[in-house]
């Protein structure tokens, strides 16, 4: 197949680019600053010559927009938003200006439409969004906000002829430099990988393998369309996740952190609290109900897979940190 990757530069982006180039499959990656064969270049808000490349091609996955890794200051946010919906817009304009549209066109979404919860998990049709949630930071409401608008531009996108589906997706873990695991990793090596907060806010992820092959599985099920979540099917208490993960390391203990040393770090980090304290238990009830089969259903298993692969110096780097685009 043809496959056109917008934003794909990212870690998500390296980690598709690798798997479905070594299937076989024409990976051809949409970005600010192409400097490689299979790039091709656009600017995330207009139309231009890259949609050509989309005209004729199998399927489009988009996942374009800014990283989620910064500070929420009011300028971020909003370019979180603007680059989010305004990726998607011309994204389906280009596939409906197209004479032969692709077959399918799987936008990235995020697990963090859902509400902060501890008290059941959310799947795709029980599943709270959140964005009124008692006693949590305002601008948590503005990143549900930020989900709910780009995923709108793809519903309402016309496409007739084009499947959509939005990946509303967990935190992806594979052994990049750079992405989230290495990070943990870093953490956990210098003793800080304890409990934040207490830790009893549920972490979602999904091991890159598996997600790789949803992808590859919504590609081959036409029947579905509409969000879908990309999580393991185990979510954990933060407290559990980093214990696991200390264990597959070797490290025995992890300091814990209060609520106002993670907001202490975060600001030294650039980053915000969210990505530590928001409870985000979120399960795959469509995957698992159209019958997907996960490698790595449980955390532990994954982190001993992810810090063996690490070790031996395996898996990619993809080129993150790259301004606007990934996820």
């Amino acid at each position: 197949m043809k496959i056109v990757i917008p934003g794909g530069t990212g870690q998500v982006g390296a980690i598709l680019d690798r798997a479905l180039t070594a299937a076989g499959h024409d990976v051809v990656i949409l970005t600010r600053r192409p400097s490689r064969e299979r790039e091709v270049g656009w600017d995330g808000e207009t139309p231009g010559a890259w949609g050509e490349v989309v005209d004729g091609s199998d399927v489009v996955i988009n996942l374009a927009g800014r990283s989620v890794n910064c500070r929420y200051t009011e300028a971020n946010l909003r370019a979180m938003m603007d680059s989010r919906v305004c990726s998607a817009r011309v994204v389906g304009d280009a596939i409906e200006a197209a004479r032969r549209p692709p077959g399918l066109w799987l936008q990235m979404s995020t697990a963090t439409v859902y509400a902060h919860r501890f008290d059941g998990a959310n799947d795709e049709a029980d599943g709270i969004v959140g964005g009124t949630e008692p006693d949590v930071p305002g601008h948590w409401g503005f990143s549900v906000e930020i989900a709910e608008a780009w995923e709108a531009v793809q519903e309402q996108a016309r496409t007739p002829k084009t499947r959509k589906v939005a990946l509303r997706a967990a935190m992806v873990m594979s052994p990049d430099r750079g992405g989230v695991f290495d990070v943990l990793q870093k953490m956990v090596r210098l003793g800080l990988g304890g409990p934040v907060a207490g830790g009893a806010q549920y972490v979602s992820w999904i091991h890159e393998h598996d997600f790789v092959r949803a992808v590859e599985f919504l590609v081959a099920r036409e029947d579905l369309a509409g969000p879908v979540n990309l999580a393991a099917p185990v979510p954990l208490p933060q407290r559990d996740f980093m214990r696991a993960l200390r264990a597959a390391r070797g490290v025995p203990v992890g300091l814990p952190a209060t609520k106002w040393m993670a907001e202490l770090g975060a600001f030294a980090l650039r980053s915000d609290t969210e990505l530590l304290l928001k409870s985000r238990r979120v399960v795959p009830g469509r995957l698992l109900g159209a019958g997907f089969d996960f490698t790595y259903e449980a955390w532990p298993e994954a982190a001993e897979e992810l810090v063996r692969r690490s070790r031996a110096g395996r898996g990619g780097a993809g080129r993150l940190g790259a301004g606007c685009e990934g996820v």
